[in-house]
Formats: C-alpha cells, structure tokens, sequence
C-alpha cells in the first residue's frame, strides 16, 4: 500500500517548488488536533516574514518522533537526503570543532524541515557569511516561578529605554510562552564573547534600575520571584525559538513580532499557527524593517569595563561549555564549600 503524502507548492525567489509531506494527517499537537499538514501550510503562509526573521543563518531543528508531548531532538548538520537547493555553512562549536549546520534561504527549505518533523526553528544570531560575528544581541527575559508574562513586560519596556541610551534600536517579539524576547540589530563586527559582555552590561543596568523586578542570578536559588535577564543566550550556539516559529506547547503558540504599542495589551496565548497568518495580512510584519539601522555595542562594552573595575567581573557560563577565562566556579551558592 502506498504511504499517504501530500504535495505543496511553495513560492520563492527562486520559483515554486512542489514539496511533499508524507503522513500529512499525523498529530502534532493533540490537544487541538492539528497536524503536520497544517504546520506545513503555516510556514507556507508565513515564509516570506520567516524566511526574513531566520533565513541566512545557522539553523538548528528541534525535531519530534510523534507529537510534541514525545521523543525529541536537536538536528543541526545536514541530514542525508537534504534537497539540493538547501545549503550549510561551517561553523565553529565551544568545543572548538567545525561541523556543517543548515541555512535556509526560502520558504520551501522550511516546508522541508518540516517533512522532517521539525516545530521548532533556532537561528544564530549571526549571518551564514559572518558566523562569528553576530549581527543581533538577543536578551531572553525569563520570568521566573511566581511571576508571569505580566512581569516581563515593564521589564522589557526598561530595557527598551537602556537599549536606547546606548544607541540601540530594540524590537520584541513573545517567546511563544511565559516570556519575551528583546532584539537589537547590530554591526556584525564583534565576536560572541564581546556580544555577550554587552548584554551582561544591559542586563545588569537593567537590574540596578529594577532590583526588586529582574534578576541576572544565574543559579535559580538566588533569583527570587523575579525575571530572569538570561545573558547566556548570547553564548556561540545558544539559541532561542526564532520569530515566527511555533512551539511545542498544547496550544500551538507561536513566538512572534509585536510592536511596542501593543505590549502592553496583547495576550501571547493568542497568538498561535491558526492565527498568526491572518494578522501579518492584516497587522503586517513588525520586525520588517529591523535591519534598517544597525547599532554598535561600543558603549555597552564600556559599561562592562566601568563595571568590571567596580568589581562586577565574569558570570557563569552554561554547564557544557568548557572552562572560560575568569568564569566563577560552577557550584551551586548552597552547595559551595565555606571558608573556614
């Protein structure tokens, strides 16, 4: 008996092209009923906006076996069978080694990856061109138990006005679920560990206007009922969900682009793959324009350096990075042996 498959015609800047999806009628998301077919008629909806937020980048996949309640999987190399048309960049790892990873340049590479069970997309900050020099500081405002989305949002709209005053123009998109995403677009001309001083810089700013709010406590037992600014986000190959692409939570959410006018009223459950096509026809895309005006991270940097001869030196990095120059020792604050 034949497998069941479906085949899409996808539009590009390099023509149509037809994709096939085959079990186009599994579940991906049980709560609602929808399907794989329906997630590949989203990405089809949305890809020029896509393809604009994520395209040209370092891509990594995370992929599902069933549903979004099963088995998963991060995919970045390419795997075997990638069509032609898609390309992969080499770039380089904290462990120092260099691997191919996908870079997708149309709507039709993102069909195919979701042939192959991909629901969540996680570009690099940076450029396929450019890899080691990002061209985006991202800061991920995480509110932590006992706060909510509502808690992000006088956050973010603080962090807008830091941003500003350091020359950056800051765009915000939802994370797609509690919390909020804040993008700078910058001069790709600073490797990841300086992009990452500077949104240590931003996010401790943030913490000395709004101690009580945010937090950049990186072990969870010191950050209180309070929002997380996680700095390590910035680190080379530490990704967030990119704009436009769905989550794997029950209700189907998408993690996308607002204005700032609406921060303060929109509601990010609404915000889901049955929905969002219809607002980018009605709405449009608010991150079209992003890379318009891209700032630099100089001041930020000099605000590291006031800060690291006030005594603020290097925080934490993520526990499967190797040792960094100047890291504080990775053990938990309540586990850490005492000075007698």
């Amino acid at each position: 008996m034949a497998s069941e498959q479906t085949i899409l015609t996808v539009d590009g800047p390099n023509g149509s092209r037809d994709m096939r999806i085959s079990s186009p009628s599994r579940v991906l998301w049980p709560e609602l009923g929808l399907t794989k077919l329906d997630l590949a008629r989203y990405i089809v909806d949305v890809g020029e906006a896509f393809i604009a937020a994520n395209g040209d980048r370092p891509v990594s996949l995370q992929r599902f076996s069933e549903n979004v309640d099963g088995e998963q999987f991060f995919s970045k190399n390419p795997p075997k069978g990638t069509p032609d048309f898609i390309r992969s960049v080499k770039v380089i790892y904290p462990s120092a080694r260099s691997h191919p990873q996908l870079v997708l340049d149309e709507p039709a590479a993102a069909v195919w990856a979701v042939q192959m069970n991909t629901v969540v997309f996680h570009p690099w900050p940076s450029r396929a061109e450019n890899a080691d020099n990002p061209d985006q500081l991202r800061i991920d405002l995480d509110p932590q138990p006992g706060t909510d989305f509502d808690d992000a949002v006088p956050a973010a709209l603080a962090l807008r006005d830091v941003l500003s005053e350091v020359g950056l123009t800051a765009f915000i998109k939802t994370s797609g679920n509690r919390g909020l995403h804040v993008y700078a677009p910058i001069e790709p001309t600073r490797e990841f560990q300086d992009v990452r001083h500077a949104v240590i810089a931003a996010a401790r700013e943030l913490e000395r206007r709004m101690p009580e709010k945010v937090t950049t406590n990186w072990w969870k037992e010191e950050r209180g009922e309070r929002v997380f600014l996680d700095f390590n986000q910035a680190n080379r190959d530490r990704t967030i969900a990119g704009a436009y692409s769905p989550r794997a939570l029950p209700h189907a959410p998408v993690s996308c682009p607002i204005t700032w006018d609406e921060l303060e009223s929109v509601n990010p459950k609404d915000f889901t793959i049955l929905t969002v096509p219809e607002r980018l026809k009605t709405v449009g895309d608010p991150w079209a324009d992003m890379n318009a005006k891209p700032g630099t991270i100089d001041d930020l940097l000099a605000w590291w350096d006031r800060d690291l001869k006030n005594g603020l030196g290097e925080l934490p990095f993520p526990p499967d990075y190797p040792k960094m120059p100047g890291e504080p020792p990775r053990v938990q604050p309540s586990r850490a042996k005492k000075p007698e």
